[in-house]
C-alpha cells in the first residue's frame, strides 16, 4: 500500500476533528535531562521539541492556563516500576537522585505549575492527574512531550479514555527516530486525538 493509498485508507473511516475544548490545560511529559544527555542510554536529539513545549508554556501561562509537568522517579529497586521496568532498561535513569532524571535547562517547575511523578508510561496511570484536571474544570488536554510513541502515546490514550478531549502538539513531541514517531502521530490522530501544529495551538491559546 502506498502512503497516499494509506491516507486514503484511514481518511475514509477516521477523518475527523474534534477541535479544541473550553477549558484547557498544558502538560509537558517527561521533559528530563536523560533525553538531553548524549551519553544516556535515552538520548534522542530532542531539543526543537523542547522548544516548541516552552514556547506553548509561555503562551499557556500568559492566560492562566494550567499547566501540569510529569516526570518519572522510580525507587533505587526499580521494584515500583514493575514489568515497565523490568523490559525497559534504561529506567534505570530515573531512579531516586539520579541527574539524568533532572528537568533540562529552562523546564524549572513555576511554583504555580503542578508536578506529577509517575512509575509508568501514561501520565494517567496510577497518578492524581485526571482529579487534578477534573477539580479545576479541564475538559481539553494539550499533550506535549517525549516520547511520542511511549509516554505521550500512553498518556493520549487515557487522556481520552478518562473524556478529555485530547491534543497532541506534533511539533512539541519528540522521539528517538522520525519513524516511530510519524507512525505514532498519524493513529494517535486516526483514532485518539487531534495532532496539530504549534502554530495551531498558539494561535488557540491567543484567542482564549
Amino acid at each position: 500500500m502506498t502512503d497516499t493509498d494509506l491516507k486514503a485508507n484511514y481518511a475514509a473511516a477516521y477523518n475527523n476533528r474534534i477541535g479544541f475544548g473550553k477549558k484547557p490545560a498544558l502538560i509537558l511529559i517527561d521533559f528530563v535531562q536523560a533525553y538531553f544527555e548524549p551519553s544516556s542510554p535515552l538520548y534522542a536529539g530532542v531539543d526543537a521539541a523542547l522548544a516548541s513545549a516552552l514556547r506553548i508554556r509561555s503562551a499557556a501561562r500568559a492566560k492562566a492556563m494550567p499547566v501540569i509537568l510529569t516526570g518519572v522517579v522510580l525507587h533505587p529497586s526499580g521494584r515500583d516500576g514493575g514489568r515497565f521496568f523490568q523490559k525497559a532498561k534504561p529506567l534505570t535513569c530515573f531512579t531516586a537522585g539520579n541527574p539524568l532524571g533532572a528537568w533540562p535547562e529552562g523546564l524549572a517547575p513555576h511554583p504555580d505549575e503542578f508536578v506529577v511523578t509517575k512509575q509508568y508510561p501514561s501520565a494517567f496511570f496510577g497518578t492524581s492527574l485526571a482529579p487534578l484536571l477534573v477539580s479545576m474544570g479541564v475538559d481539553n488536554v494539550i499533550l506535549t512531550g517525549l516520547t511520542t510513541s511511549g509516554c505521550v502515546r500512553a498518556s493520549c490514550v487515557d487522556a481520552m479514555s478518562h473524556g478529555f478531549i485530547t491534543t497532541v502538539v506534533s511539533d512539541a513531541c519528540g522521539d528517538r527516530h522520525p519513524a516511530p514517531h510519524e507512525a505514532n502521530l498519524f493513529d494517535m490522530n486516526a483514532k485518539y486525538a487531534d495532532v496539530v501544529s504549534e502554530a495551531e495551538t498558539l494561535d488557540f491559546i491567543a484567542s482564549l
